[in-house]
């Protein structure tokens, strides 16, 4: 489980650090693509298997899991760590999440996402605010 925040500067070559305790459970490599929101999706390997796995096994129409798997695995890039505990980021994730020269490394339960800060704090903020109403409404039944 992967939970915290916290902030890394992005080398010349594309290169960031992730939280050392992040990286004992990614130690056998990691699988980066495009989040849903306008951040990128750090997975490590056996999370990513059982995506995968996930999505062989749900039904729906072929045009539409064709899609999908496009959609996830078409993006992806994978990554191992460096001596110094740095992954790369690949250009076209990192143009995708709007990501420059410092990142925001969020854990995210069985993932982790990768954010531009400016987009982070917004993306925080608004999730603050629909958290209160959730908690809010489930006191009231």
């Amino acid at each position: 489980m992967f939970f915290g925040e916290y902030q890394y500067k992005v080398d010349e070559k594309g290169r960031l650090p992730l939280p050392p305790k992040f990286r004992r459970e990614m130690r056998d490599g990691v699988i980066l693509t495009k989040g849903i929101e306008k951040c990128v999706d750090v997975y490590p390997l056996s999370e990513w298997k059982r995506l995968g796995d996930t999505l062989a096994a749900k039904v729906v129409t072929p045009a539409n899991v064709r899609r999908l798997n496009r959609a996830i695995f078409g993006s992806a890039f994978g990554a191992s760590f460096d001596g110094q505990g740095r992954i790369t980021l690949p250009f076209p994730l990192r143009t995708y999440a709007e990501i420059g020269d410092t990142v925001v490394v969020v854990g995210a339960n069985a993932r982790v996402e990768l954010w531009n800060e400016e987009l982070w704090r917004s993306e925080a903020a608004s999730a603050e605010e629909q958290v209160v109403q959730i908690i809010e409404s489930l006191g009231a039944q």
